[in-house]
């Protein structure tokens, strides 16, 4: 199965002025050479690796296009394997007859991520660099890159192989004990054993906290926008994200649906989640909007409650809204909350203090701003990005992002735990070694010196095509 040469479309697929398509296995070059034919005359087999050639694509006599294709041999390619990279014009007829022409000659396709899984086969990744692959090639704003380039240089995996080969080195001097048992020898010091214990279980429970700023930075913080109908959700929305995406109208309840987007704010991604207002009514359809409106609080990690500042009767709404502030702190105690509001330009700053006198003592994040004029709105971001504690990410810290990561780890984390406590009571050596071997196999399961088919079929089906 991953000895023969695969080939796929490297670039998305569609027109575009250029395309890529990747060839992989031990034949590539020389399928490769049957149908290309060199300006200069040169035979592919016998090139250099990492060399250019330019040249056409010859289905018997046809051209089907001129090509550049790049050589790279085994074992210095991505894959370990020989790779031919052929860079051909992005017309989709163009990308299709040259795949469809090395499928003749003895190529097959490749499945979802097998450039990447045969990179991990042939030991140019490990299973953790690998899967960081698919996350730059999904990354969406600064923070989500950094933490991919960081693991995919090897970051986490430099860590985790460090803590294993050191536990794993007691390991050992714990099974020669056992070897000795009737000669009562201790050759593991239980002292230094300890102090390593208690270093891997400081490291891994920095590792597991990781994940809590790992997974929304990789997915995007989910901030929902809610209030009264026509406070200014929509034009908020626009505000932020610098474009008329949102339905504006005077009209009350016109947002009838959730409507979301996602902006970068200081290399942070931001899913904003525009609801239907919540009152009263008797319209069934805004009635589904309100009920929608809960449940993306619910999924939201930060709730921006807007209010008017502009009403006839905004004190009353205020208080009003004082009231609606307290559910959603009683509902959601976890959540951050902040209560923006809006439309002050058009107030004065005696009805703005007046205001504040009724909001201010339920919230430590009130915000007056103006969506239309932009007025507060920076300051908003701000905040936004003070709620996400990312000072592992400036400081370049190890963050964990990969929920099969978060998983093994804390499987590794208990039979650590299992191991202080077995030190502690002066457990014996053979049961000591029963919770090593369990962490170490954890372990192992990360950076993929311990896996199995199933395990790779789930991680490489999430790639694309190509990669």
């Amino acid at each position: 199965m991953h000895n023969d040469t695969i080939v796929a479309l490297a670039t998305p697929s569609g027109s575009g002025a250029i395309a890529v398509l990747r060839l992989s296995g031990s034949d590539a070059i020389m399928i490769a050479s049957t149908c290309f034919k060199s300006v200069s005359g040169k035979d592919l087999t016998k090139q250099a690796t990492h060399t250019i050639h330019l040249g056409h694509i010859l289905d018997g006599k046809r051209t089907i296009d001129q090509v550049l294709v790049s050589l790279f041999k085994d074992p210095n390619s991505y894959t370990g394997e020989n790779v031919v990279e052929i860079s051909c014009h992005g017309s989709s007829y163009i990308q299709q007859e040259i795949i469809q022409l090395f499928l003749r000659q003895g190529c097959r396709m490749a499945t979802a991520g097998e450039f990447t899984l045969r990179a991990f086969l042939n030991g140019k990744l490990d299973l953790s660099q690998a899967e960081a692959v698919a996350d730059l090639i999904s990354s969406d704003n600064e923070a989500s890159h950094q933490i991919a380039m960081q693991q995919m240089r090897g970051g986490f995996s430099s860590e985790i192989a460090k803590l294993r080969a050191e536990l794993l080195n007691f390991a050992s001097l714990i099974e020669l004990e056992l070897d000795f048992a009737e000669e009562d020898v201790e050759f593991a010091d239980r002292t230094q054993f300890k102090q390593l214990i208690d270093r891997i279980t400081f490291v891994l429970k920095r590792l597991i906290d990781s994940f809590a700023v790992g997974n929304v930075i990789k997915n995007g913080i989910p901030v929902a926008i809610v209030g009264e109908p026509n406070v200014g959700k929509s034009t908020l929305l626009n505000a932020l994200l610098n474009e008329d995406r949102a339905i504006v109208s005077e009209i009350a309840g016109t947002t009838r649906d959730t409507i979301e987007d996602e902006i970068s704010i200081g290399g942070i991604g931001f899913r904003f989640i525009d609801t239907a207002g919540i009152r009263e009514t008797e319209d069934v359809v805004e009635n589904i909007g309100i009920k929608k409106t809960f449940e993306k609080i619910e999924q939201a990690q930060v709730v921006i409650y807007l209010l008017d500042a502009v009403t006839s009767s905004a004190v009353e709404k205020s208080k009003v809204a004082a009231i609606e502030i307290e559910k959603i702190k009683n509902k959601f105690p976890q959540k951050q909350l902040l209560v923006i509001l809006n439309k002050i330009d058009q107030i004065t700053d005696s009805e703005l203090a007046n205001l504040r006198t009724h909001l201010e003592p339920h919230t430590v994040n009130l915000i007056p701003i103006s969506a239309k004029t932009g007025f507060g709105v920076e300051q908003l971001t701000n905040k936004l990005l003070n709620l996400i504690n990312t000072g592992a990410l400036r400081n370049n810290e190890t963050i964990v992002t990969n929920s099969r990561h978060y998983d093994a780890l804390l499987k590794a984390f208990e039979e650590v735990a299992k191991v202080k406590e077995g030190l502690e009571t002066g457990l014996s050596g053979d049961l000591l070694a029963i919770d090593i071997r369990q962490a170490l196999y954890h372990f192992g399961e990360i950076t993929g010196e311990i896996t199995n088919d199933d395990l790779l079929g789930n991680i490489f089906a999430n790639f694309c095509i190509g990669k």
